[in-house]
This record gives structure tokens, C-alpha cells and sequence, in this order.
């Protein structure tokens, strides 16, 4: 889906980034579109369980667990240091 290679997959761990796209051909996609993971979102990658799936992101002050397969139709933006 991303041209740039920067999906919420690829987020190191504390990196945060902002949606910038979402490829919603995916029904799971979309309902988690309702939680909030739209576009000028700002998404950080908080943890992930060990062999690295799910990962869980904070948004909005919450967390949400992704399944890689999932966070990779999201394409991000990182956010600078200190931003």
C-alpha cells in the first residue's frame, strides 16, 4: 500500500507518526477506522508482544493492539523528535 515504506508497521518502538493514508478495502480495517485510526492521527508505538505481533499504539490517550497485517494499511508520516 505504501509508496514510501512508512506504515504503522514499520514504527520503532517510541516513534510516533501521523496518518496520512489508509487503504479501508479491508473490512478490519474499517471498524478500526472507527476507533479513530484515520487520517491526522497521531499514532506512537508503544510495545509490541514478543516475535512482534500485535503491536500496540496509543492514540487519544488510549491503547489499541494491532495484528501487523493490519497496522500495514496505515500509512504514516513520522513525527520528529520533540514534536
Amino acid at each position: 500500500m505504501s509508496i514510501n515504506g512508512n506504515t504503522l508497521a514499520s514504527l520503532k518502538r517510541g516513534q510516533k507518526g501521523i496518518i496520512q493514508a489508509v487503504d479501508a478495502s479491508d473490512p478490519q480495517v474499517q471498524r478500526l477506522m472507527v476507533l479513530g485510526l484515520v487520517e491526522g492521527a497521531e499514532v506512537e508505538h508503544a510495545s509490541s508482544a514478543i516475535g512482534g505481533d500485535p503491536m500496540e499504539f496509543r492514540l487519544f490517550g488510549c491503547g489499541i493492539s494491532l495484528r501487523q497485517e493490519h497496522a500495514r494499511h496505515f500509512q504514516v508520516a513520522p513525527v520528529a523528535a520533540g514534536g
